[in-house]
């Protein structure tokens, strides 16, 4: 994958280091970021809320960091990914006459932060708070992507930023709204819906990256299907099948290994936001 001559945006906000932060109890947002990280990669919310519990974690907390471009070479890499991004989805935006706003921030942190949803915690994995049109991101999930789930490569952990972009894009237009009145749960849910969209733009993103950045961002053929590896490896059937060794389809929260890839393709091969609208279709 290229991206070392993209353009860094400077939309990091940079956490590290600052220390988890301490607030008493575990409270509604403890509960929301479980829901997180249980919806997300499969742990258990018990585990999360044990998490939260020990580091004191769970009420919403005021923090800034660094506002800017980090110097260290991962952080410049989720600047770039992040411009990247805003360049294609200001003019996909802008071709149907609407303005982008790009996220508040990418926020990168160690252990646990606060955010507008809660208090987050790094066992979740990266994710998107509405409340606060933050992404959240502790680096270290980069060895749980390779080592847990077996998805190697920048284009891997490109992916997994361009997915939760996607998040803030259906913020922007309405789409989050429409999959909290279906429903979060089951193999129709709302949220099924909401995150296989997700995945359809970020395969939007990785078709424009070329031409957004005049070629300084591209991903070659085996970087897409490495981009398929993430996204196969973190369906809800994979992830049942190695935590609990059944699938139950009932209490799916983001689709099956081979819908999420589905999905990712179809925006990768049409480039069309269009062409993602899993609301509108029978079969997901």
């Amino acid at each position: 994958m290229r991206w070392d001559g993209g353009k860094r945006g400077g939309n990091i906000e940079d956490r590290r280091g600052m220390g988890p932060v301490a607030a008493g109890g575990v409270g509604i947002g403890g509960l929301v970021l479980a829901a997180i990280g249980y919806f997300v990669f499969g742990i258990s919310p018990s585990d999360t809320l044990g998490a939260l519990q020990q580091t004191g974690a769970g009420q919403e907390q005021s923090q800034e960091g660094f506002r800017g471009t980090p110097q260290d070479r991962d952080a410049q890499f989720v600047d770039v990914i992040e411009q990247s991004t805003t360049d294609v989805w200001s003019a996909e935006f802008k071709a149907r006459g609407r303005a982008y706003q790009r996220p508040a921030a990418v926020v990168l942190y160690d252990q646990s932060t606060g955010t507008g949803c809660g208090l987050g915690q790094s066992a979740m994995g990266p994710f998107y708070c509405p409340a606060d049109e933050k992404v959240y991101l502790d680096l270290s999930f980069w060895q749980e992507l390779s080592g847990r789930f077996g998805a190697q490569g920048e284009a891997a952990r490109a992916y997994v930023i361009a997915h939760e972009i996607g998040h803030h894009v259906q913020k922007l237009t309405g789409q989050t709204d429409r999959a909290e009145r279906m429903g979060a749960r089951g193999a129709d849910s709302g949220s099924v819906r909401l995150e296989l969209q997700a995945d359809c733009y970020a395969g939007v993103w990785v078709a424009h990256a070329a031409e957004a950045s005049g070629g300084a961002v591209s991903l070659t053929a085996q970087d897409i299907e490495d981009g398929l590896g993430a996204a196969a490896a973190v369906g809800d059937d994979t992830l049942q099948r190695q935590a609990q060794g059944q699938v139950m389809p009932d209490t799916f929260t983001h689709g099956t290994s081979a819908q999420r890839m589905r999905w990712f393709r179809t925006g990768a091969e049409s480039g069309d936001p269009a062409a993602c609208d899993t609301f509108g279709v029978n079969r997901l």
